[in-house]
């Protein structure tokens, strides 16, 4: 009540300027939360992670501008972008995405998390499923996890035969190639993670009743086949890393410093340029002298327990 006091002791203008000042606050508060959370198991921070602390959520809150700027560029341009992510389980692939799709609009810029597939996908040709998820003009698809489950988790756990296996390969760089004649942009990025962080990350989830819902059996089961997986990632970069879509290796052991880089070196590839936009004006609100707003019934109400 006493901050509806204080709004209305304000001139029109002055409240506006509180307010919108209060919801720029509010946005970057997200943020602070998600970092918040990252950092609880990790005690007190020193100087200098403080110090790169607030670098990050500045680069951060400017990559995200950027964002907007590449996104208006897309719709404008009717211009197609399909980004993959792909790397070990806890590696920070999840992160990166929330971070580029946060300020953008979800029905210009979605993600795709596709779930195993059922057992009619299974006879399917192995790319239709993902078809399905390509943008159309002016717009972005974020994979998490995309096509190349076959050369990393199906591989390692034995989910698809040594023939479907080079199958994939003799295919994927065609099918890429083909989406890049169509006209969609395809950028493909690993994000690289040492055995021991990943060791402390699954430890923390473990621990984390907020989080534990992230470890599955085969995430599990991922970290003792560690070397498997190193196996399955040197030979996919070496295989399906192409001119036409290369792949890029993200280093992630430092969860913030790899999501700035990754932002970067997209927005680096993208030609992306400002677009004009009309000025928009407010228009006044129309009042009506008959018009009589009728109170809301108290067993409604959601209670005000904060």
């Amino acid at each position: 009540m006493a901050d509806d006091q204080y709004l209305q002791s304000l001139s029109p203008e002055e409240r506006i300027r509180v307010q919108m000042r209060r919801e720029i606050i509010d946005d970057l508060d997200e943020e602070f939360e998600l970092s918040l959370e990252e950092e609880a198991a990790g005690g007190a921070l020193d100087e200098e992670e403080r110090a790169f602390r607030r670098t990050y959520f500045r680069e951060l809150v400017r990559l995200q501008g950027e964002l907007v700027r590449l996104q208006d560029w897309v719709k404008a341009s009717g211009h197609r972008l399909v980004v993959l992510f792909e790397g070990r389980d806890a590696a920070g692939k999840g992160g990166a995405i929330k971070r580029i799709a946060q300020r953008l609009n979800p029905r210009i810029c979605r993600v795709a998390a596709l779930p195993a597939p059922n057992d009619r996908e299974r006879t399917q040709w192995y790319f239709q499923r993902y078809i399905a998820h390509l943008p159309a003009a002016g717009e972005i698809v974020l994979f998490d996890r995309s096509w190349y489950n076959r050369a990393g988790v199906e591989r390692v756990m034995g989910f698809c035969t040594d023939q479907q296996y080079e199958e994939f390969f003799r295919s994927v760089p065609e099918f890429e190639r083909m989406l890049v004649r169509s006209g969609i942009q395809v950028v493909k990025y690993w994000f690289s993670i040492t055995d021991d962080e990943q060791e402390a990350r699954f430890r923390a989830r473990i621990e984390d009743p907020l989080k534990q819902w992230k470890l599955s059996p085969m995430d599990l089961e991922s970290r003792r086949r560690w070397e498997h997986y190193t196996r399955a990632k040197e030979v996919m970069l070496e295989r399906s890393s192409i001119p036409e879509a290369p792949w890029w290796v993200v280093q992630g052991v430092d969860k913030k410093r790899a999501r700035l880089n990754c932002i970067s070196h997209l927005l680096s590839q993208v030609p992306y340029e400002d677009v004009q936009h009309p000025e928009i004006v407010l228009p006044e609100r129309v009042h009506h002298p008959d018009y009589e707003r009728q109170p809301t019934p108290e067993n409604m109400i959601v209670p005000e327990i904060y």
